[in-house]
Formats: structure tokens, sequence, C-alpha cells
């Protein structure tokens, strides 16, 4: 049957000035984004305007970039994907986070559901925070019912916290994903509406919010941005809820994070990083540093004069910063560290990223297993940047050494991105036996 023509998509493009040879390329351009590849040339692009309709996760990606082109949310209706899946998961801001909680988390657990959301696609509208900066509050739900909640409750969850977080530092956040997506959906999520005193329900909430946050790092960890974007998100609110401003700083400045490393520098990014800050204002000495260091980090693309002295008040503070034990009340050195390098390299100081880096890669613990891995796959992009082709390689094959002990998408894109780094120099005898490293750590099992 004759297909009708899609003037829908048609006339957004035209609004945005992209015939579709640039369409094409915006949308390889935000696949690479969040580590996806794809195949779409003109010639895709025209079939999508005579009137075939795009697979997951193309529509999210479409809406995306028609999004951040015309400065507003497109939706599947106008552009007319009118064949496309909807959001398993609605985005604002207004939505009931614990709704949402219980959504994504036993989708996690059911493998078609968790495919279709991960096929998703990090939604640059969704980091716009609401009118006025204000974290929409959710109406307290009087009706609750089952057994008491109590406060060992409180400190079950915050010891859980802990125990995720270790095995997502030692071993990257894909294996233990499902493990917490399914504490909280069980356990977790029935103590919240369980009858609680109301500062032990303010305490589940917030403790439930840091959940949620370390389990959106797990997805981000494994290369799915959406849910991770969607978890992030939940947290915010659970925290503004629970009327705890220093998770809520925790949380902003989780997707302020997220949305850097998927190379987002926007307005709307810098003001995540902005108001983490400010709820951060009376915050332990490392909360303030952690939110203080990111603000340097994404100034670094707007202001140098801001991120200078960002940069040196997140390092002033982290000196008065009491060594605490937890995932939400210590900023380790080496963290810091390699965040310095960050805002170095944006400003073009290579040298003094590659000290801060080789600072980062000495305080790091036995315990932060993959952040040393990233460390030292940055510390080698970076000597092969200066032309030191045997120290890169160094740090290279010790990352490989470890890299069979980690289950994480992130060390996978860093050996995707040596191998790039590498190619110009493949006459190189010690760059052909990394190769070979490389291709033998990475190939499926036969």
């Amino acid at each position: 049957m004759p297909r009708t023509p899609n003037t829908r998509l048609t006339l957004l493009m035209e609004a945005g000035g992209w015939g579709p040879a640039q369409f094409a390329a915006a949308l390889r351009g935000a696949a690479a984004e969040q580590g996806l590849t794809l195949t779409v040339h003109l010639t895709t692009v025209r079939r999508w305007l005579e009137g075939s309709q795009p697979r997951p996760p193309l529509p999210g990606l479409i809406l995306e970039c028609l999004s951040r082109r015309l400065d507003r949310c497109v939706t599947a209706h106008e552009a007319g994907l009118t064949r496309a899946p909807g959001p398993l998961v609605d985005p604002a801001w207004e939505a009931d986070p614990m709704r949402k909680l219980f959504h994504l988390t036993h989708a996690e657990l059911d493998p078609h559901r968790r495919a279709l959301i991960g096929a998703g696609v990090l939604t640059a509208t969704a980091l716009a925070l609401p009118a006025q900066d204000r974290i929409p509050a959710r109406s307290v739900d009087s009706a609750r019912a089952g057994r008491r909640a109590t406060a060992s409750d409180v400190e079950q969850l915050r010891a859980m916290a802990s125990v995720f977080a270790a095995s997502a530092d030692q071993h990257g956040g894909q294996r233990m994903r499902a493990a917490l997506a399914a504490y909280l959906a069980h356990e977790v999520t029935p103590l919240l509406h369980a009858p609680a005193p109301d500062p032990v329900h303010h305490a589940l909430l917030a403790a439930t919010a840091r959940l949620a946050l370390l389990l959106g790092s797990m997805c981000a960890d494994s290369g799915h941005h959406a849910p991770a974007q969607h978890y992030h998100q939940i947290a915010a609110r659970l925290a503004a809820d629970a009327g705890d401003p220093t998770t809520l700083a925790i949380a902003l400045r989780t997707m302020a994070t997220h949305a850097h490393d998927l190379g987002q520098h926007t307005p709307a990014v810098l003001n995540l990083a902005e108001q983490a800050d400010q709820h951060a204002r009376n915050a332990p000495p490392a909360v303030r540093a952690y939110t203080h260091i990111h603000l340097a980090v994404l100034s670094a693309h707007h202001d140098r004069h801001a991120t200078v002295a960002a940069l040196a008040r997140a390092e002033c503070l982290h000196t008065e910063a009491d060594v605490e034990p937890g995932p939400f009340s210590r900023y380790p050195a080496g963290a810091l560290h390699y965040q310095r390098a960050q805002v170095l390299a944006t400003l073009k100081d290579h040298t003094g990223a590659l000290s801060a880096l080789t600072t980062s890669l000495r305080l790091r613990t036995e315990t932060e297993r993959l952040p040393a891995a990233l460390t030292r796959a940055r510390l080698a992009e970076t000597h092969l940047r200066l032309g030191h082709l045997e120290p890169a390689l160094t740090h290279w094959h010790a990352l490989i050494d470890i890299y069979p002990t980690l289950h994480s998408a992130r060390a996978d894109q860093r050996l995707t991105t040596a191998v790039q780094y590498l190619r110009p120099h493949r006459r190189h005898t010690g760059v052909t036996d990394l190769l070979d490293r490389i291709t033998e750590v990475t190939s499926p099992p036969r």
C-alpha cells in the first residue's frame, strides 16, 4: 500500500533549518553521545519523510534532536511518529515519583520491558528544572497501611546503600543493577507505604532517594541513559518530599554529571549544577566540595573566571571535610582530582590535567577499582595527546589487566576510544601488541 508522506516531520525539519543530510548527521551525533552507533543517512531520512516509521531507539533520538534544535519539547504525535511507542514512564517533573519508582523497578526485572526502557535516550528538555527552580512536592499519602516502619528500617536502607555502592565501585554497575532494582521493588517500596511517624517516613524517603541515585548511576554505567535519568529525577523528587536539601543537592549534581558525561554543557545543565550548589549551602564540607567541583567542571565551558573561583573554593572545602564512612558522606580525594583534571582539560591545560590525573590515580584506594581503571584510561589518552606514547601504553595495559573483573559500559567505551587513539600509531610494535590484547579481552567467547 502507498505510504502517507510525513508532512509533520517535514515541517519540523524546515523550522529547524535542516535538510535530510543535516538531520541524519544530527541524529548520528546525538546517538554517539549516548554510546549508540547508528546507520542513518540522507536516504534513511527521506524514507521517513515518505511515510515509513523508524524503529526504537530512533523515535526517541528524532524527538530529542528536534527538541534541542527548536528549544522546546517535541512530541511523537507532533513529529508524525504515529506508530512510535510512547514513553513507558512519564518524564515530567510533576509525575508521582513513587509511582515511577514502582513501574521502573518492576520493569527492571522483566527482560522485555527492561529492553524497551533501556532503548530510550537521555532527554535534554527534562534537564530543565520547573519554574523558579522549585522541585514540586508530592502530596503526603495519609492512608498508609501495613506493618509499622521504624528507625531500624531506615538504618537497614542506609547500610544496603553502602553495600551496593561498594560493589559498583569494585566491579561496575551492570551486575548489581537487577539486585538493587529487586531490593527497591520488593523491600523498600512497601516501606514507603507503611504507617510511620513523620520523621521516620521522611528518613525512609531520603534513604530511598539515595538508593534510587545508586540505581540510576548503575544504569548509566550500563549504557542505559533514559532509565538513569528517570532514577535521578525520582531521587530529586523523593529528597524534596523528605525535606532533605543535602540529598537533593547530591541528586541534582548527579543529574548534571550524567548529562555532562554525555556531552551536554548547556545552560540547563549548568543551572542544575548551580542549584545543586545552592541546596548544599548548609551541607557538610564534603558534600559542598562535591557540588562545587562540578560547578567548576561545567563553568569551564562558559566562564573561565567563575571556573577558577569555583575550583579554588572546592579544594578549600575538601580540606575542611571530615573523613566519614559511607557513599553519601565522604568525597574521595581521588575523585576531586579527577574532576580537577576535567576542568583543566576543558581550559586546554593538558599538562595540568595530566598532573591532576596522576594525583587522582595515586589517591585511589583498593575499593575504587572502577574509578581507578577509568582514571588510567584518561591518563593514557592525555599522555598520547601530549605525544607520550610509552606512558600511554603502560596505562592502557594496566587497564586491560583489570578489565575482565569489570562489568561497565564506561570501561567498554574507554577501550573503544583507545583503539581510535591508537590507529594512527598501529605500525609501532608496542601498539600492535596492545591492540591485540584489546581484541582478545573484548571479543565474545566462542
